[in-house]
């Protein structure tokens, strides 16, 4: 069973039901128990920084999230779900993430582009990477943020996207993998990353 933590951010129910739609078991869950007994943990989120880490922490899911992750379950971060596991985010900032992955979630440069990053874009694979699998040379996806990670050690960087300046997509080390973008809102492309993860072991 994939467990989609319910923090009250976030596209819940459509990252549910795009699980549905590949014919994988999901269901939307603050309960610790239920937490305890997924097999794969996703982490979505559409909001502010502060807000997020604040609700995860009233709701007591910061200990269920941490040690399914420590257990070694298959985990994926979306959007702002990717953000929280950083160090420290300037939005509305400084304020302390779940610090999993070392490193900043910074603000788009100020450019001649749009901010929020809004639509679609390509991804340019860094590494190998399991939920990677299957995807066609070209894939575009569908990304809605302002903000991006920059992480301490670039080796965790599964993709790359270029919107004024490079930033890291997604990323993968151990059992976490998280992606700035959408895979629910990505059609083909994001199912087939979906479907991928819920595949693993």
């Amino acid at each position: 069973m994939i467990a989609v933590i319910d923090y009250g951010m976030g596209n819940l129910r459509s990252v549910q039901k795009a699980f549905e739609s590949m014919g994988h078991k999901a269901m939307v869950t603050r309960d610790p128990h239920a937490i305890a007994d997924a097999s794969h943990l996703v982490l979505p989120g559409v909001g502010a920084f502060p807000d997020c880490m604040r609700n995860l922490q009233q709701f007591d899911l910061i200990g269920p999230l941490l040690d399914g992750i420590n257990q070694g379950k298959s985990f994926l971060g979306i959007c702002l779900g990717m953000q929280l596991l950083f160090t420290e985010s300037e939005e509305f900032g400084p304020h302390k993430g779940l610090d999993l992955i070392k490193g900043q979630v910074v603000r788009f440069p100020a450019t001649k582009l749009k901010v929020p990053h809004m639509g679609w874009n390509k991804l340019n694979p860094q590494k190998s990477h399991s939920l990677l699998k299957g995807l066609p040379q070209e894939s575009y996806v569908y990304f809605v943020h302002s903000y991006y990670v920059a992480p301490d050690d670039p080796g965790v960087i599964a993709t790359r996207t270029d919107y004024g300046v490079e930033f890291a997509s997604s990323i993968a080390r151990d059992n976490i993998f998280a992606c700035q973008f959408h895979p629910e809102k990505s059609q083909a492309i994001g199912l087939k990353i979906l479907d991928n993860f819920a595949k693993l072991k």
